[in-house]
């Protein structure tokens, strides 16, 4: 698990006031992570703020790293070499009129990054602690041939949705966290081996049939995980929901969490895999099923550059 990330600033001087403000920003999103600075550039750092900015930085050979660490305690070493600056020009603060966008701290390196690892760090809440929730989390885990690029994707982004629905309700029930991570499980049968959703004629209908034959699958698992009816019935109800607006708070709270890991952690694939055409549609299904509140997050979410074009389209 994720314990540490240590921030180097190499030659520059970062004054306290600065590295207080990170520290405080780090502990506002994640809590349990414990932010430490070094003046020395270590030999191997996982990240340098330049690769992190690149337009081809390799997301895959990054999220695989930080898998195979994720096995043990360890501390995450990030290099920040920006000098000051911010990762990309003001026109994507501009791309939110909201105001939401914070300012030039120089700060948002670190937590890009963090937001990127957060599956790694493994936050619970008390409905997620104890037996149950461990063999469910189990059970799942066993579902997901990681060897498979897309089941792997998948996996990601199960684990990553649940880690965003806590940071926007810290004390999310039970229900709304197994629907976080079980709320793709169809494409285990249906996309495991190559994406489809492209070729739907009806992209509402298609994610609609998706829903309900995941909330189906869902309450089959939980029912071997010996999950109460009750809950495993509310499961079913916010994942076969879950594809549109909704007025239930708990669906509502997954569409913004499924909505952050698509931009945080699945654009850049998406992007690659799909193309423009696709992305585009993508992205404003997504955007759409977002509250001001979740898309506030995107502040502090690294965004490929052709992504981030895209939503700033729709400003």
């Amino acid at each position: 698990m994720l314990e540490e990330i240590s921030v180097s600033v190499g030659s520059q001087t970062w004054e306290e006031r600065r590295r207080g403000t990170l520290s405080a920003q780090v502990a506002a999103e994640f809590p349990s992570i414990f932010v430490s600075f070094a003046d020395e550039v270590p030999s191997a750092p996982h990240l340098s703020a330049s690769e992190w900015d690149r337009s081809d930085f390799d997301d895959w050979t990054f999220d695989e790293r930080v898998d195979a660490l994720a096995g043990e305690p360890f501390t995450l070493q990030v290099v920040d070499d920006r000098s000051g600056r911010w990762p990309v020009a003001g026109s994507q603060k501009d791309s939110l009129s909201s105001g939401h966008w914070p300012p030039d701290t120089g700060h948002s390196f670190p937590l890009e990054v963090l937001n990127r690892c957060q599956r790694a760090i493994g936050r619970r809440n008390r409905h997620s602690q104890g037996h149950l929730f461990d063999r469910v989390l189990h059970a799942h885990r066993s579902l997901h041939d990681l060897s498979k690029p897309l089941v792997r994707a998948d996996y990601n982004h199960a684990v990553d949705t649940w880690q965003w629905l806590l940071r926007l309700d810290g004390s999310a029930s039970v229900a709304a966290q197994l629907a976080a991570l079980f709320h793709d499980v169809e494409r285990l049968v249906t996309e495991a081996d190559e994406r489809v959703e492209q070729l739907a004629p009806d992209y509402q209908e298609f994610k609609d049939a998706h829903a309900r034959r995941g909330a189906e699958m869902t309450d089959h698992i939980l029912a071997g995980c010996n999950v109460p009816q009750a809950i495993r019935e509310r499961v079913s109800q916010i994942i076969t929901a879950h594809e549109r607006q909704s007025g239930d708070a708990e669906v509502s709270a997954l569409n913004d969490a499924d909505a952050l890991s698509w931009f945080s952690l699945n654009s850049p694939g998406y992007a690659g895999y799909f193309g423009p055409e696709q992305t585009r549609k993508k992205l404003a299904y997504t955007w759409n099923r977002m509250r001001e509140g979740a898309r506030a997050k995107l502040a502090s979410v690294r965004l490929r550059a052709d992504v981030r074009a895209m939503l700033e389209e729709r400003k």
